[in-house]
């Protein structure tokens, strides 16, 4: 890549996905869904982290945070939230990591790289002490990666669309008990990375 060609939304968005794969990464390892056989010690940003072994498992996470890319370069920065949801066997959330996004838009100032890269690197030291804060999975649960659009762009101009598909999640019917990880406001972005877990009333309902 010719970084003498890159914008600089085009910078941030660079940056902001390929910390987004790590980051999810380290939030699958932390759950334990997979041995840990499945992972490999790594260094990102001068933190150890994990990146998945099996090709299958990193291919997925790859394509999925590598396709949000166009997205969140947009003007109009269509991407407002990225979440890594656990489910149990009958498909209801049981946890949700999330990723809430705000690129400032326009800008036309360089990002300084090491600063918004020091910024993000305090979100993977929070991540490995966050196992307390999560649940236990039940047996049979799944998880997938999921984007929320803060528009929904127009499939017939853009391919990259075409790669994601409408979730089919059953949604809580109420407010969720949020565990707040890490917020960051460094400008052009600000990110915040929170725990969301059913409510009391919502798990009653559940289980009636």
């Amino acid at each position: 890549m010719d970084r003498k060609n890159v914008t600089p939304q085009g910078q941030t968005a660079r940056i902001l996905v390929e910390f987004l794969e790590v980051a999810i990464n380290c939030i699958v390892f932390l759950k334990g869904f997979y041995p840990a056989g499945a992972f490999e010690r790594r260094r990102y940003m001068n933190v150890v982290v994990q990146k998945a072994r099996h090709p299958q498992l990193d291919n997925y996470i790859h394509s999925a945070t590598s396709e949000l890319l166009p997205f969140i370069q947009k003007v109009a920065g269509l991407i407002e939230r990225v979440a890594v949801i656990f489910y149990d066997k009958d498909h209801i959330p049981v946890e949700r990591f999330v990723f809430k996004l705000v690129i400032s838009q326009p800008y036309s100032s360089t990002v300084e790289e090491n600063d918004l890269q020091f910024a993000l690197r305090a979100f993977l030291l929070k991540l490995t002490v966050s196992k307390p804060l999560t649940k236990s999975l039940p047996p049979g649960s799944s998880w997938e990666i999921t984007a929320y659009f803060r528009a929904l762009p127009d499939e017939n101009n853009d391919t990259k669309v075409q790669m994601w598909v409408p979730t089919d999640t059953k949604q809580w019917l109420q407010p969720p008990c949020i565990i707040p990880i890490k917020s960051m406001s460094s400008e052009p972005l600000k990110v915040q990375l929170y725990i969301e877990h059913p409510s009391p009333t919502e798990l009653k309902d559940q289980n009636r």
